[in-house]
């Protein structure tokens, strides 16, 4: 029996999160709390959802050569996602339905990367090669800076959230 099927057997089968479930956990307690996080993941997405659809219809996308708007929902997204992922592991760790709720809930649903593939795509059938390079290397690389943004704005946040609570405590 390989390692991984072992681990399931020990815990009855592998978590919906990572976060949740493991040894020692009762099997009624395990199967209620994934159930609490598919439920807030679902509506958390809906929410994200809605906010890309709103977005899309402030700045709808037409005969614009590169779809700015998913280029901005992505990009937010990935700067958002930096801020809460760092918060959530660093500041909030034992709050174990926030990183299924707005990373994966809110900002999954948020972020799109199916309609960026679309968009590269009709660029493309296009022949429209230049449109096609800008949205691909500002959807990539913005993305990357826009997370490491992300990550660096969460840290200062924790670090100053960190100064605040000793100089209140001194």
């Amino acid at each position: 029996m390989s390692l991984s099927a072992e681990r399931s057997a020990e815990v009855g089968a592998l978590p919906v999160d990572p976060d949740v479930g493991g040894r020692g956990v009762a099997a009624g307690r395990r199967h209620g709390a994934q159930r609490t996080i598919l439920l807030a993941v679902a509506f958390a997405g809906a929410a994200g959802a809605l906010a890309r659809y709103g977005i899309g219809l402030l700045l709808p996308w037409g005969a614009a050569a590169v779809p700015w708007s998913v280029v901005l929902i992505n990009l937010t997204g990935s700067c958002l996602l930096g801020v809460v992922l760092v918060l959530v592991t660093e500041r909030f760790p034992r709050a174990r339905l926030a990183r299924p709720l707005l990373a994966t809930g809110f900002l999954g649903a948020y972020t799109t990367f199916s309609t960026y593939a679309v968009g590269v795509d009709l660029l493309l059938r296009r022949h429209d090669f230049a449109s096609a390079g800008l949205y691909c290397g500002v959807s990539l690389v913005g993305g990357m800076v826009a997370a490491i943004l992300g990550i660096a704005a969460g840290r200062f946040l924790v670090h100053l959230e960190a100064r605040v609570d000793d100089q209140l405590s001194s």
